[in-house]
């Protein structure tokens, strides 16, 4: 297994050989919290696309053997505690920035994410290029579909980022899956959330001036654990979240 330190010069790739030829530099950000029974089937897909991107498993100080099965595979940055999902993927975004990535694309290593999809976003971007874009669950509303207050609480929080801000126009402000492109790298490796991270940055972005764009993705029913905002803590996370983003809208003004 490769433990990589963010100080470290070794190249990160899974299933391929480094890009050559002007060919972008993609590193796959998968923050990972005991997800030994669907991260190595992650990587797997990963590499089945044939594609050379660059992965970086960030081990939130798993108990289990999540670091064991994905270093099989790719390189793992393990982090001595569980910092939370703002934290992991800080982690991998600083490591981009150090490594001089074109793109760094976060993906959830529950299996959520379709790899496949990966394309999608990186073609969305060469179309219409924006600092962030966001695999959005919302667009056309395929694959799996999350609860009703879940899905209503979402709708919330994305009336709230495009009446605050300017930047973009946003339906799933709480999708894991979005790619980074140099500017919003460079952001977020210096500040980023630690608390409702995929929400927030989104607000810390368009507030800094970075455009946001959404290209549809289908995503999967996550194959292993639950969700940590079912019930009634989605209503917490909906409240607080807003909250948040109206502190970040105030302090725009100040």
């Amino acid at each position: 297994m490769t433990v990589v330190q963010l100080g470290s010069t070794d190249t990160c790739r899974s299933g391929a050989d480094a890009p050559q030829g002007g060919v972008p530099r993609v590193l796959l950000v998968i923050p990972c919290f005991n997800e030994e029974a669907s991260i190595g089937d992650l990587l797997g897909e990963i590499a089945a696309t044939g594609r050379p991107y660059h992965t970086l498993v960030v081990d939130d100080g798993s108990s289990d053997a999540t670091s064991a099965v994905a270093g099989a595979r790719s390189p793992v940055a393990r982090l001595a505690q569980n910092l939370g999902i703002g934290g992991a993927v800080q982690t991998g975004i600083k490591y981009a920035a150090r490594h001089n990535f074109d793109f760094c694309l976060q993906i959830d290593g529950d299996g959520q994410h379709d790899p496949r999809e990966i394309e999608t976003l990186l073609n969305a971007y060469a179309r219409r290029p924006t600092n962030i874009t966001i695999g959005s669950r919302f667009i056309d509303n395929a694959g799996f579909c999350s609860t009703r207050m879940r899905r209503f609480g979402i709708r919330l929080i994305a009336r709230a980022l495009n009446t605050l801000f300017n930047g973009g126009s946003i339906t799933d402000p709480t999708s894991g899956m979005r790619l980074l492109d140099r500017r919003a790298i460079a952001l977020f490796a210096k500040t980023y959330p630690m608390d409702y991270p995929e929400p927030i940055s989104l607000a810390w972005a368009m507030r800094a001036g970075l455009t946001v764009g959404e290209v549809p993705v289908e995503m999967r029913a996550r194959e292993t654990g639950v969700s940590s905002i079912d019930g009634l803590k989605s209503v917490s996370y909906m409240i607080r979240v807003l909250g948040y983003i109206l502190l970040a809208r105030i302090a725009r003004r100040s």
